[in-house]
């Protein structure tokens, strides 16, 4: 199987190097000034074992590619960016007939509940991934994933449920280059959960970290407890957090990074970069939508969203909002 990675950032690059160095077949599609600096020097990889550089090839889109019956398609980018990413990719056609669309399969290692519904629309293989990976992407060709003994989880199973022989083999090719990767029929159960705690990702995103006892805390935990209501409004199944955090036990833990770089979540490095863009809307939106459908208030995320979307547009740092002002805008509007 070759691995086709779309959105070689944080997580494709981690995705893509470490299944590099297990000696699968790769290629990582990126454009900008990222792209130039992947094929120009090569990936810049970090893991707990040390700073490393990875000549994989790289391609801009898939007009350079030419598909192959094994290819797997990772998409990787966020989900604002999901559909136009996977347009371009659908009517491609695969050696020895047919399209991507019709025969490939697609996985989404991705934040958010959105992307697989997204994809189902082009493409007959879906598979969801809940990808539990702390990795950062801050410049062009250098990605950092430094936790160990494992660099991350990956849930997969397909989509909208069940399993089958390519979910296992793409499970067994992880397995062999770093990460434990369960595989499960009801993998969207796994989304949901994570989706709860990706509400954190916005407050870091606008406030900084969020350390116990801090405003910043109350804010996302008031975040997540909309987020939980609305979830058992709309009657939506979902793994529990002790599940989820037991995944991560003792496989998944952080370790100094060899080159000294520190991230938050992918919100935060989207402000870091300045990026233009943040998930924001398939994060707190979707509950802000869920809510709004099933009639739950949801203020802070409504508020969270806006400001988020707001520190993306103006080009803000991250980190540059007082939790206290949010808490206040938020009890204001209720």
């Amino acid at each position: 199987m070759r691995y086709i990675v779309v959105g070689a950032g944080a997580v494709g690059g981690a995705i893509g190097g470490r299944l590099h160095e297990g000696g699968r077949d790769v290629v990582l599609v990126a454009r900008g000034a990222h792209g130039r600096a992947l094929r120009e020097d090569g990936l810049r990889f970090t893991t707990h074992e040390g700073t490393r550089t990875l000549r994989l090839p790289v391609a801009e889109g898939p007009e350079e590619v030419e598909l192959r019956p094994d290819d797997v398609l990772v998409v990787a980018v966020k989900t604002q960016h999901t559909a136009a990413a996977l347009a371009p990719w659908a009517g491609r056609p695969v050696e020895g007939g047919g399209t991507a669309g019709e025969s490939l399969p697609l996985v989404c290692a991705q934040n958010g509940v959105e992307n697989e519904r997204l994809a189902l629309r082009l493409f007959r293989r879906v598979y969801g991934m809940c990808v539990v990976l702390p990795a950062s992407f801050l410049r062009p060709g250098a990605v950092t994933a430094a936790c160990g003994p494992y660099t991350g989880v990956l849930v997969l199973g397909r989509y909208p449920s069940g399993t089958d022989d390519t979910a296992h083999r793409i499970a067994a090719d992880l397995e062999d280059s770093a990460f434990r990767a369960p595989v499960v029929a009801d993998v969207m159960r796994f989304k949901y959960a994570k989706l709860l705690g990706n509400l954190n990702q916005t407050v870091e995103a606008l406030c900084g970290p969020v350390a116990a006892g801090t405003p910043a805390a109350e804010l996302a935990a008031r975040a997540r407890a909309e987020g939980a209501a609305v979830l058992e409004a709309a009657r939506i199944d979902h793994v529990g957090a002790a599940e989820l955090a037991a995944l991560r036990e003792g496989a998944v833990e952080a370790r100094p990074s060899q080159d000294g770089e520190r991230a938050l979540g992918s919100a935060w490095q989207s402000l870091a970069r300045d990026a233009g863009s943040i998930e924001a809307a398939y994060l707190n939106g979707e509950f802000v939508l869920l809510g709004r459908v099933h009639g739950v208030p949801v203020p802070v995320n409504e508020t969270l969203l806006r400001l988020s979307e707001a520190a993306a547009a103006r080009g803000l740092a991250p980190g540059g909002t007082a939790a206290t002002d949010v808490l206040a805008l938020v009890d204001g509007a209720v």
